[in-house]
């Protein structure tokens, strides 16, 4: 009986950390490509960001 109180116990406790860990993976804030040397330039407001229409494998799907 106390055997798998304590195999319930370790287990939920490993979820617990595990949740607790994962939670706190990442950063705030924009996001940057990877070795990025010059900040990215934002608009100015009122005018539209030029974006690039890149073609994705899903799209004829939409």
């Amino acid at each position: 009986m106390s055997k798998t109180l304590s195999v319930r116990f370790l287990s939920i406790a490993l979820l617990i950390s595990a949740g607790l860990a994962l939670s706190g993976c990442g950063r705030k804030g924009d996001l940057e490509t990877p070795g990025q040397t010059e900040p990215v330039q934002k608009p100015k407001p009122g005018e539209k960001a030029k974006i690039e229409d890149r073609p994705f494998i899903l799209d004829p799907l939409l």
